[in-house]
């Protein structure tokens, strides 16, 4: 039976609307061993080893940024279990479409560091992803992916494929048209895709609670005719678990899933936001507890596999591989003009040449 239907749901964290997929507490305690997924702990330990890699590259970008180094950032602290489970949940021939503050499931799916640090340095190389890799652009505007989404599943299943599209968005983008239509689309053709919302409690400065009436934002999914659940986005087991058993259910053609990442953005919304205007601090540090690298670790170390040492040391291992990704980003100099123009269509069209040879003018100072 689907994981909707079949567990217990309990109420945590005081989640709108009351039940919520937990398997971890907070405290790396597994409270629900009947519902852990069968993979092997060294499994466990290679993703929480993503999880540690996705800190140490947010932090290093956040260094950077604040350096003049690099462009707006946008973090993903305390976002990794959310974005790492999912990944991990995922069979090679998926297709992953994400928003913008999906790191841990880029790079856990294949996307290299190095592309990443070009996109957010300004180069548009950063959006030219590796051949065979089956992740879409990072998509800044808010909720437009959610159709390519649907339109790559739909057409998986008009292909006979047994491919299933993931797809994230973050809590503010259920506000949007281009959500609620992907939903009705998704439901009536019965396409085998998963939503995943990134619930991180604020859009920009906004807070879930001035976003929508609705008690949760998994219940979203009633309308659209699909089953909808809301997972603590901090438990990376659970994350996997309930993405699992929704890309399952995919895949044997029972239709899409939409899943609520009850989870916290611990930095700001990007480099260009200052959270202290519309958040207390103490609510940051009561969610610092629920950290999801922190009851991972903890589970790990219980176990015998893992320690404070060889933490430590690792996330400095990763902290000096992301500046020494970030140092090749430099070499290759600073991002041309001609690449705001080049990569939209296949061959430039005449207004958008014409606009780039008049661009190039003004700075070579022949156009006031």
């Amino acid at each position: 039976m689907l994981i909707h239907e079949r567990i217990e749901l309990i109420r945590d964290y005081g989640a709108p609307g009351g039940p919520m997929l937990q398997i971890m507490d907070e405290h790396g305690a597994v409270r629900r061993p009947e519902l852990v997924p069968s993979l092997a702990e060294e499994k466990w330990l290679e993703l929480y080893k993503a999880m540690v890699l996705t800190r140490a590259a947010d932090d290093k970008a956040l260094q950077l940024q604040r350096q003049g180094r690099m462009l707006t950032y946008a973090p993903n602290t305390g976002q990794e279990a959310a974005q790492v489970g999912p990944a991990a949940a995922m069979e090679k021939n998926d297709w992953l479409v994400p928003a913008f503050r999906e790191l841990g499931a880029w790079l856990y799916r294949g996307i290299p560091l190095k592309t990443v640090y070009l996109y957010w340095y300004g180069n548009e190389y950063g959006s030219h992803f590796p051949e065979g890799v089956r992740v879409l652009p990072i998509a800044v505007p808010i909720g437009t992916q959610l159709h390519h989404a649907v339109g790559i599943a739909m057409a998986s299943s008009i292909k006979g494929e047994k491919d299933v599209t993931v797809a994230y968005i973050g809590d503010g983008g259920t506000s949007t048209g281009d959500f609620n239509e992907a939903l009705n689309f998704a439901g009536v053709f019965n396409a085998p895709v998963v939503f995943i919302v990134q619930n991180n409690q604020y859009a920009i400065s906004v807070p879930r609670k001035k976003q929508t009436k609705a008690e949760s934002l998994a219940q979203k999914a009633v309308a659209a005719g699909i089953p909808g659940i809301v997972v603590d986005g901090n438990d990376l087991m659970a994350m996997y678990a309930a993405t699992k058993e929704a890309v399952e259910r995919a895949r044997r053609g029972e239709g899409p899933t939409l899943i609520e990442a009850y989870t916290y953005r611990l930095g700001a919304h990007t480099t260009s936001d200052d959270p202290t205007k519309y958040r207390e601090d103490s609510e940051v540090e009561q969610w610092k507890l629920r950290d999801p690298l922190r009851r991972m670790k903890a589970y790990l170390i219980d176990q015998g596999l893992w320690s404070d040492e060889q933490d430590a040391g690792l996330y400095e291992q990763y902290g000096a591989y992301a500046l020494e990704v970030f140092r090749q980003v430099e070499a290759e100099g600073e991002p041309k003009v001609a690449d705001l123009f080049q990569y939209t269509y296949k061959e430039m069209p005449a207004h958008l040449r014409e606009q780039y040879e008049e661009y190039v003018r003004y700075l070579e100072g022949k156009v006031e």
